[in-house]
């Protein structure tokens, strides 16, 4: 959609509104006077009072959206900065309204942490009844959906007061699976065709955790909850997963770690000996992630395995034991239905995983569901699966503890992670809420490093690919330093 912006430059949010609004479109900036279909978005300082406008120009209408706030409010550059972006967004989006737009579960809001919004409002005192209040009449949320976020973010405030400075987790990502999902668009390498790329990966990654571990050693950090994601991290042999393993408990003190996640979230790459291995080391919870237990929708995400071997690596989660586990599921996949999503609602909840992950589908643009323009559930019956689930879920004994989302998803909807009582994924809602830093290893880890209350976070990545990982292994790990110069600048200021 073509975009003519008066009176600021925030391109950031009125592409972020667009995005959510018209998932579709994007953005233009074409040279000229205002012609065609687009929007036109002014930021205007008049008198005493901000106002933001809106003209949508589109199919063959017009329709106009505008909000404002009393200048007194703009109380420095950041207050203005965020302020004024949500001006221009409710702008954009009252005006999609009165264009006949259906209101969006989410409503007005964008990003993907609902909850950096919602728990504020408790923090500051709010009554339950009040931030929802407040936080539905900002941003014109569902009553729903605000629930959904009230929830999670209940247990944020639990989790945050647990946390001490110093406090940090670990994340490990091996980017290898047995074959590439449909729906994928993760840095992950099928093992089918590299192979022979998994044990230098795992050195370069051993030079990466010594580099890490180093900086946690002399900062006095302390490890409070490790994750081991991919990709698929069981993709690798049970040797291979040993030395992993033993690898990170010569590196870092693992006394203080209250969970120790990995996924193995293909069926396909789940055995006993496997588990056997993770559990000596200390693995407490592993993901076992069907997506779906009808078998027609398994061939059409391109998984080659069926529901069947499903309940076969549960088994042996079982009779290993001392796992909690998880199990994902996505509603909205290609060749799906209403009927067929609630029968692996039902199926799952009658094995009685500890943690239920409800996600929607997000159409990612490298993907090959996206690539191939599968068909797919569309939005109201994307709803109507969600809304089964939460029905099912609930009753069941679980409960929302962590929500996030993400672009281009099915509807405009969310992922939960539901849990029963005791069961929560420490790892999960902080790296969702930013409540600690998280220090990543591997190919594609994102390394965030959270600041006191009002202080600058910032992120270190490593490339993404297992071949040039391992090739620029050495900058990786001389990147390293700056968590401790991170740290060190925030104990200045202090």
């Amino acid at each position: 959609m073509k975009l003519y912006l008066t009176g600021h430059d925030y391109k950031y949010a009125v592409e972020q509104i667009l995005l959510t609004l018209y998932p579709d479109q994007r953005p233009e900036y074409p040279e000229g006077p205002p012609q065609g279909e687009r929007m036109e978005v002014s930021l205007l300082k008049d008198g005493e009072q901000v106002t933001a406008r809106c003209a949508l120009h589109l199919a063959g209408g017009s329709w106009q959206g505008e909000d404002s706030l009393p200048l007194s409010r703009l109380t420095g550059p950041l207050e203005e900065a965020s302020l004024c972006q949500r001006l221009i967004k409710n702008a954009v989006y009252r005006a999609a309204l009165a264009s006949g737009l259906p209101r969006p579960p989410w409503g007005a809001l964008t990003g993907v942490r609902p909850g950096k919004l919602m728990t504020p409002l408790l923090s500051a005192g709010l009554d339950e009844a009040q931030a929802l209040s407040r936080f539905t009449e900002a941003y014109d949320v569902t009553p729903e959906r605000a629930r959904l976020c009230l929830d999670a973010s209940r247990e944020t405030l639990d989790s945050a007061v647990s946390l001490r400075p110093g406090d940090v987790c670990l994340y490990v990502g091996i980017p290898f699976c047995p074959t590439r999902c449909a729906y994928c668009s993760f840095v992950s390498q099928s093992v089918e065709k590299s192979m022979a790329l998994v044990e230098p990966f795992l050195s370069a990654l051993e030079q990466e955790i010594a580099a890490t571990a180093e900086q946690v050693r002399r900062l006095g950090l302390r490890a409070v909850s490790l994750y081991m994601g991919g990709g698929t991290p069981t993709t690798l042999s049970a040797g291979q997963l040993d030395r992993l393993c033993g690898l990170l408990e010569e590196a870092f003190d693992l006394s203080a770690l209250r969970e120790y996640t990995v996924e193995a979230g293909r069926p396909d790459t789940i055995s006993v000996d496997k588990l056997s291995v993770l559990r000596r080391h200390g693995v407490d919870r592993v993901s076992v992630n069907p997506q779906t237990m009808s078998d027609t929708v398994l061939a059409a995400i391109g998984r080659r395995h069926t529901a069947a071997d499903i309940l076969r690596a549960l088994e042996a989660v079982r009779r290993v034991g001392g796992f909690a586990v998880n199990m994902d599921l996505i509603a909205g996949l290609p060749a799906d239905s209403l009927e067929g999503f609630a029968s692996t609602v039902e199926q799952v909840l009658a094995l009685a995983p500890e943690n239920i992950t409800v996600h929607t589908l997000s159409i990612k643009r490298g993907s090959r569901i996206a690539l191939e323009g599968a068909l797919l559930p569309d939005g109201e019956e994307v709803a109507a699966m969600l809304a089964l689930a939460g029905a099912r879920l609930r009753p069941a004994g679980y409960g929302p503890y962590y929500l996030y989302r993400q672009k281009f998803m099915s509807g405009g909807f969310e992922n939960v992670g539901w849990t029963k009582k005791g069961y929560k994924n420490l790892y999960n809602i902080c790296i969702m809420e930013e409540l600690c830093s998280i220090l990543a290893m591997g190919a594609g880890g994102s390394t965030k490093l959270i600041g006191p209350a009002g202080g600058k976070n910032i992120r270190l990545t490593a490339p993404k690919y297992p071949l040039e990982y391992c090739g620029s292994i050495q900058r990786t790990c001389a990147a390293k330093e700056k968590i401790g110069e991170f740290y060190r600048q925030g104990s200045r200021e202090e």
